[in-house]
Formats: structure tokens, C-alpha cells, sequence
């Protein structure tokens, strides 16, 4: 048994000749340690252009997509202990994994081996079937794999930080951002503002490095002390050796060189986009400095439930325009024209 729910997919690759178009998906039905969520916002993730378009692989449409997803809990299964209907919830990037190997025990389902984690879509569940995303009306997904929204978040305050809020808050609790640490963030998108802000409530002095100062006075209100212009030769001069680490939220491929530049002795940069042709990693820049060049990836279901707490306790929420999910075309190519400050989130009344 399913049940039939409203949702926009993507039926090939998008672009103009094939933009995402409301249809209907079906949901499986509540098995016993699962939770229907009603979804009630849903975040527009780059990710989600990514995918839609075949960038980031082969993909199975129709493909809705979507894995910012905020709402209301309205059924349990009966082995269900962690939640209870009415609860304001949440679902990330994954919906499973594979339970058993060391990343999933160790709380690390992200980094999942065996044979991976199962995304919120794009995947294939363990029921053999595709798993479709949050621009739809419902979704029904594993207790263990949905988060506990706190009450001060509102739910569409809430959907982006299940991707671009723990995407930037797991680099920095792992390096350690806090009082005494200069952090840079490259880029003041989607990801860079919530990185901003989440580095500044742990404490951290933090810059902001973009190509241009035209976002400087916002950069400067989410709460960087800095902002630096990157076309300026001069920039890296002057900030040569500043920073202990550097967040790049961007896909731009960036002369590695010149960033690692600005880091101090032990300093980390730490990739969070994915860049589309492969980088030039000069050894001496590494060598000399004992500097790394790292990566991470949004975060596991502790880490991640433990930044919402984190978010809520020191109020720190993204900058939003909410749509109606008719809007989502429109709202891609704003994406890809950076014209949104600072992310997309549909409101699923309006499916």
C-alpha cells in the first residue's frame, strides 16, 4: 500500500526545454519504526541545480528533489519511540545508511561505506524503490534518520539549516572555532552566510573573502568583523598568514596557492563545495607552514541534531525568501544568477 502525495519533479535534465513540473509521487506506507512527516517548508539547495541537471551524476527521473525539509510529525509506526504526532521535525541529506560499519556507529552516516548513505533523493531505499526529496507534500522516513526541531526555530527558518547550516557548522566545531581563532569564510551565498553567523556565535573573529564588497554591509551585519575583496591583488598581501581556518563555500575553482597563503602555521582549508575541474595543489604551499587542505561533508544525525540545539540557543537562523513552489523555476535561475539573499524556501502549502 502507498499513498499518493502532490510534488515537482524534474523529468530530465533541467533547463528551459524541461523545467521542473507538478506531479504526483508515491509515499510507502508507515512501517514500524517509521514517522510521516507533512512537510510545511522545504530549502533550495545548489545541490539540488547540481542533480537536476545531471551534473553530479547519473540520475533516475522523475527525480523530485529537495533535502532541507521541515514539518509535522502526523503518524508514528508502532515501534516508534523517539517521536510522537504533532512533533516539529526534520529531515537532511539522508535518509538511511547502512547501520553497521564504523562511520554509521561511530555517528558519522555521512561518511557511510557500506555501500553508502542513502540520500533524501536520488537514491534507492532499502525497499529497492528511488527515494523522491522534499518538494513534495510528505514524506514518510526512519526515527533514527529525522531530527527534533527546537521551538524557537521557525519550521521555515529551520528547512535550510538541515543541509547549509550543519555543512558549515560540522568544519567548524571539528577544527575548533572559537574564541581565539580567526576564521575566514570564502563566499557569502547560501552556505557562507550561515557560516558566518554560526562561527561568530561560537566565539570566533571572522572574515569574509568574496569576489567583490558588494555584499559588505551585509556581511558585516551577519556578523563577519571583515570583508575583503578578493579581485584585489592586495588582499592577499595583507592577510598573508591571518587566518587558522578557511571555510570555501564556493564551486569556483580557485587558485590554491594564493589561499593557502593566508593561512597561519597548522592553519586548515577545508573545501565544502565541489569545484569542476580538479585544483593545483602546489606542495610548498602545504609544506611550507604545515598547512592542510581538507574537506567535510554536512554532518551525521548527532552532530546534526546537536547544531540545531546550537542554533537555537544562540538564535542563529538563515536569511530567507520563501516562495510558492509554482516560483521554483524561477527561483533556479536566480540561483545561477546568485540573485537570492541567501536561500530559497518553498512554502508547501502552495503544492
Amino acid at each position: 500500500m502507498t499513498t499518493t502525495v502532490n510534488a515537482y519533479a524534474a523529468t530530465a535534465a533541467w533547463g528551459a526545454d524541461a523545467p521542473l513540473s507538478k506531479t504526483t509521487i508515491d509515499r510507502r506506507d508507515v512501517g514500524a519504526n517509521d514517522v510521516s512527516i507533512d512537510i510545511k517548508f522545504a530549502g533550495i539547495c545548489h545541490s539540488d541545480l547540481h542533480t537536476v541537471s545531471g551534473e553530479w551524476g547519473k540520475v533516475k527521473y522523475p527525480m523530485v528533489p529537495g533535502h532541507e525539509i521541515a514539518g509535522i510529525v502526523t503518524e508514528v509506526g508502532s515501534d516508534v519511540t523517539k517521536y510522537a504526532v504533532g512533533d516539529r521535525v526534520g529531515v537532511g541529506c539522508f535518509v538511511d545508511s547502512c547501520r553497521e560499519c564504523e562511520y554509521c556507529k561511530a555517528g558519522e552516516e555521512q561518511y557511510c561505506n557500506n555501500p553508502g548513505m542513502i540520500g533524501t533523493y536520488n537514491g534507492v531505499g532499502r525497499d529497492g524503490q528511488p527515494t523522491q526529496g522534499g518538494y513534495s507534500d510528505s514524506i514518510v522516513v526512519d526515527e533514527n534518520y529525522v531530527l527534533r526541531i527546537p521551538d524557537s526555530i521557525e519550521l521555515d527558518k529551520a528547512a535550510p539549516l538541515l543541509c547549509a547550516g550543519i555543512t558549515t557548522y560540522s568544519p567548524l566545531h571539528h577544527w575548533g572555532a572559537g574564541p581565539g581563532k580567526r576564521v575566514a569564510v570564502i563566499g557569502l551565498g547560501g552556505l557562507g552566510h550561515l557560516g558566518v553567523k554560526i562561527a561568530k556565535a561560537m566565539g570566533a573573529e571572522v572574515a569574509v573573502l568574496s569576489q567583490s564588497l558588494k555584499k559588505m554591509e551585509d556581511g558585516l551585519r551577519l556578523g563577519a568583523s571583515e570583508y575583503y575583496a578578493t579581485s584585489d591583488p592586495d588582499t592577499f598581501k595583507k592577510l598573508r598568514g591571518s587566518f587558522d581556518l578557511i571555510l570555501n563555500t564556493v564551486s569556483a575553482n580557485l587558485d590554491m596557492a594564493d589561499y593557502l597563503g593566508l593561512l597561519k602555521l597548522d592553519g586548515t582549508l577545508v573545501e565544502l563545495g565541489m569545484p569542476e575541474n580538479p585544483m593545483p595543489v602546489p606542495a610548498g604551499a602545504l609544506i611550507f607552514g604545515r598547512k592542510s587542505l581538507s574537506g567535510s561533508l554536512i554532518g551525521g544525525i548527532r552532530e546534526t541534531q546537536e547544531m540545531l540545539d546550537f542554533c537555537a540557543e544562540h538564535d542563529v537562523t538563515p536569511e530567507i525568501e520563501v516562495i510558492e513552489a509554482s516560483y521554483v523555476n524561477e527561483a533556479y535561475q536566480r540561483m545561477l544568477a546568485s540573485d537570492v539573499r541567501y536561500r530559497f524556501v518553498i512554502d508547501n502549502s502552495t503544492l
